[in-house]
C-alpha cells in the first residue's frame, strides 16, 4: 500500500482520489475535523442528539458500539462520557433484540388493575429511544419490530398508543462493501403506512430533521449516508440554534432554475447540484429539489416546480423497480402537474442488480454526474 504524509499523519494515497472518503478517514481514525470549512454531517447529528438528550431525560440512545467506542462512525462521539450507561447503551449484535427493546421502551402503558390481586400493576415506559443500526442493511434483521411493532401500533390501538422512536443509521451504497451492505431502504420503508421516513443531505438537514424526528410522537426511520458523514457544510447561526427544527414532510429547493426540475434525496443531491453547475455553463438551468423526507412526500413542492419548468427527472441511488422516483412520477401523472409536462418524466436510478464489489463495476451501478447530465439533455432534447 502506498502511504503519504498529510496533517503529519500517515494515510493511504488512494484516499486522495475521493475527497469524501478522505474526510471520513481523517475524522474517524485521527480525529482531524476540518471545522473551518463548516460543520460536518457527523457533527450535526452528534449535536442534535446531544441537545435532545439534554433537553428531555426520556431520550436515550442504544445500538452496537454507540457508547464506549463512540459509534462505528463516531456519530455518538462523547455522548457516553457525558450521559453514562443508562442513556447511551451498547447492545449485543442482535438487531431484532435491541430494536424490540427500543420499541417496548417507547410504549407508554397506563396503570392497570389486575383481578384477584389486591394492588395495581404499573408498567410504564414512555421513553423516546434512538435506535441506531450500524447500517440499515442490518435493519432487515429487525424489520418485524420496525413495521409490525412500531409502525402499526398507533393504528391498531385506535390512537391510544403512540410509539415515539427514531431508527437511524447509514443507508444506501457506500464504497467497496458489496451487495449485502449497499442497499437503499428509502422505498422499502417509504412503502409502509405508520412510518415517517427521512433522508437528509446536508448538515442543516441532518441537524434540524433529527431533532424533529426525536420530538415526533410517531416512529421515524432516519436514513443517513456513510459517505456524507465527513462532508462539511456552511451553517447559519439560526440553524445551529438549540431551537432549530426542520419540519418533516417539507422539501427544499437547493438551486433555482426554469428549464427542468431535478428531484433527489440524500447523497444524490450533491451529484445533482454538480450536474446543474455543468449544465448552467451550457445555458441549461436546473431547479434542484432536495426531498429531505420520503414519507410523507412533499408532492406539492415538486408539482409547483414542474408547473414552472415543464420537465422532470428524478435521481436516486436505489433500484428502479417500485422505487422513490417511480412514486414521484406516478404522483405527477395523477395530479395537476401532468398537463404541464412538455416531455416524458425520466428516472435516473441505480442499476437493477446486486451491488458488485469491483470498483469499476460499482461505479457503473450507481448514478454518476454524467448520467444526470445525459438524462437532462435527453429530456430537453438539447
Amino acid at each position: 500500500m502506498v502511504l503519504c504524509e498529510f496533517y503529519n499523519k500517515t494515510i493511504p494515497c488512494c484516499f486522495f482520489t475521493c475527497p469524501i472518503v478522505l474526510l471520513c478517514f481523517l475524522d474517524i481514525y485521527y480525529g482531524i475535523s476540518l471545522q473551518y470549512i463548516g460543520v460536518t454531517v457527523r457533527d450535526a447529528l452528534n449535536q442534535a442528539m446531544d441537545e435532545e438528550l439534554e433537553r428531555d431525560e426520556r431520550v436515550f440512545l442504544l445500538g452496537e458500539e454507540v457508547a464506549q467506542y463512540d459509534g462505528a462512525y463516531k456519530v455518538s462521539r462523547g455522548l457516553w462520557k457525558k450521559y453514562g450507561d443508562k442513556r447511551i447503551i451498547d447492545t449485543p449484535i442482535t438487531e431484532m433484540g435491541f430494536a424490540g427493546i427500543a420499541v417496548g421502551a417507547a410504549m407508554n402503558v397506563k396503570l392497570h388493575h389486575v383481578p384477584k390481586l389486591s394492588h395495581h400493576i404499573l408498567f410504564q415506559a414512555g421513553l423516546r429511544p434512538i435506535c441506531e443500526f450500524m447500517t440499515f442493511n442490518f435493519s432487515m434483521q429487525a424489520i418485524d419490530q420496525v413495521i409490525n411493532s412500531a409502525a402499526k401500533t398507533y393504528y391498531m390501538s385506535a390512537g391510544r398508543q403512540s410509539v415515539p422512536i427514531v431508527f437511524r443509521g447509514p443507508n444506501g451504497a457506500s464504497a467497496g462493501v458489496a451487495a449485502q451492505h449497499s442497499q437503499c431502504f428509502a422505498a422499502w420503508y417509504g412503502h409502509c403506512p405508520g412510518l415517517k421516513v427521512v433522508s437528509p443531505w446536508s448538515a442543516e438537514d441532518a441537524r434540524g430533521l433529527l431533532k424533529s424526528a426525536i420530538r415526533d410522537d410517531n416512529p421515524v426511520v432516519f436514513l443517513e449516508n456513510e459517505l456524507m458523514y465527513g462532508v462539511p457544510f456552511e451553517m447559519s447561526e439560526e440553524s445551529q440554534s438549540k431551537d432549530f427544527l426542520i419540519p418533516i414532510g417539507k422539501a427544499k429547493i437547493e438551486r433555482q432554475g426554469n428549464h427542468i426540475t431535478v428531484v433527489s434525496h440524500s447523497r444524490m443531491v450533491s451529484l445533482c447540484l454538480d450536474a446543474a453547475a455543468v449544465l448552467a455553463k451550457e445555458g441549461i438551468e436546473c431547479e434542484v429539489i432536495n426531498m429531505r423526507t420520503i414519507r410523507p412526500l412533499d408532492a406539492e413542492a415538486i408539482e409547483t416546480s414542474v408547473m414552472k419548468t415543464n420537465h422532470l427527472i428524478t435521481v436516486e441511488g436505489g433500484w428502479p423497480q417500485f422505487g422513490v422516483g417511480g412514486e414521484i412520477l406516478a404522483r405527477i401523472m395523477e395530479g395537476p402537474a401532468f398537463n404541464y409536462l412538455d416531455a416524458p418524466a425520466v428516472r435516473v436510478t441505480g442499476v437493477d442488480i446486486p451491488m458488485p464489489y469491483a470498483k469499476i463495476l460499482e461505479d457503473n451501478s450507481v448514478p454518476q454526474i454524467k448520467d444526470i447530465i445525459f438524462s437532462v439533455k435527453k429530456t430537453l432534447n438539447a
